[in-house]
């Protein structure tokens, strides 16, 4: 069947009461029924065990082939939906889905954008067949759904976290798009210090988050969860928690200064004992002190150079200004007499000679 134009997709009946009030828990509790045969051609075996995924945006139909006995030709299927106040039933494509001729037990009904796929406020009925070539198989219905009610919320997704001064800076994005006349997403954090009691702070409209109010250089942990409220149909969907994931804050002002005070305060105090410690030490080995800073003995200064250069003669100069000078000194003559003689000899020579002595 040929595909009719986009133009062409048929319009979704007016919202009534009776769609609403229909409950979306016969998607869980069927398991889908099969139509009897409508013609001749009604030789195959039906599709069975079909499931609707609904999570987030994407819409996938799914179902178990059913059982061919020894018969290798390829078999296709086809699926058909229509709207719980309408009779009629429309094929996928003219949703701009593809699930004419699948090969593949699949159909993906995952809109492109906010203005494709099945209005998230409407029950939805779906139905699907198989075909080979000229045969085809009973149709196997599928249990209404509605979006608003059915869907599986997921948790925010690319959540970037930024730790700030005893804070956390929370980023992420939304888990789908939500056209702003149909719905909006508000925010929940789930945090916790390490081996502490869990809070929850929320709701946020934003998709940027300031946890504030934390301990400074204290490790925290969060989850961030996303509820779905549908005002199309007034109802909320709490979404899933995201992967726990652990950050250390930053110290802020005050612990800054705090620390200065304290590494300011913890040096003066030691160095102030290491001066004491010394002065004491000083008073109780006065005389050791004064033992040690005792200036040593000098060292000659021709043995110095001789340390320094012990090519110069230095011994021999030592030598020679050690060895004896000579001593003046005078000649003296001694000139004896005996008494008798010293009678005779004048006393003019005498006296000369007293001089010479002398």
């Amino acid at each position: 069947m040929r595909p009719e134009p986009r133009a062409m997709r048929p319009p979704p009946p007016p919202l009534s009461l009776l769609s609403l009030l229909l409950p979306p828990l016969l998607l869980l509790g069927s398991h889908g029924t099969a139509a009897p045969p409508a013609d001749s051609l009604s030789q195959l075996p039906a599709p069975r065990n079909p499931k609707i995924h609904l999570y987030n945006a994407e819409q996938v139909l799914t179902w178990e082939p059913g059982s061919l006995s020894n018969d290798s030709r390829p078999v296709v299927y086809q699926v058909q939906y229509k709207y719980f106040s309408g009779s009629r039933w429309y094929d996928a494509n003219d949703l701009g889905v593809n699930c004419m001729n699948l090969t593949k037990p699949e159909c993906n009904f995952t809109p492109s954008s906010l203005s494709t796929g099945f209005p998230p406020h409407f029950n939805i009925s779906l139905r699907v067949r198989a075909k080979l070539e000229d045969l085809v198989s009973p149709w196997l219905t599928v249990p209404w759904f509605l979006s608003c009610w059915n869907v599986t919320v997921g948790p925010p997704e690319s959540i970037w976290v930024t730790p700030g001064e005893a804070s956390l800076i929370i980023r992420f994005s939304s888990p789908f798009d939500v056209a702003p006349n149909l719905g909006y997403f508000q925010y929940y954090v789930h945090y916790w210090e390490k081996a502490g009691i869990q809070k929850v702070k929320g709701p946020f409209k934003s998709n940027s988050i300031v946890l504030d109010g934390l301990r400074p250089l204290r490790e925290y942990c969060l989850q961030v969860k996303a509820h779905l409220f549908r005002t199309s149909c007034n109802t909320s969907r709490p979404g899933r928690l995201s992967n726990i994931t652990c950050y250390e804050t930053m110290m802020d002002a005050t612990t800054k200064l705090q620390q200065v005070i304290l590494i300011t305060v913890g040096v003066f105090l030691s160095l102030a004992a290491l001066a004491g410690g010394c002065f004491f030490l000083v008073l109780r080995y006065k005389g050791l002190v004064k033992y040690w800073f005792h200036s040593p003995p000098s060292i000659p200064s021709q043995i110095e150079e001789y340390l320094k250069d012990p090519s110069q003669p230095i011994l021999e100069a030592l030598d020679k200004d050690t060895s004896p000078t000579d001593d003046a000194w005078d000649s003296v003559s001694v000139v004896s007499f005996s008494a008798k003689e010293q009678e005779d000899v004048p006393q003019s020579t005498l006296t000369q000679n007293s001089g010479a002595v002398c």
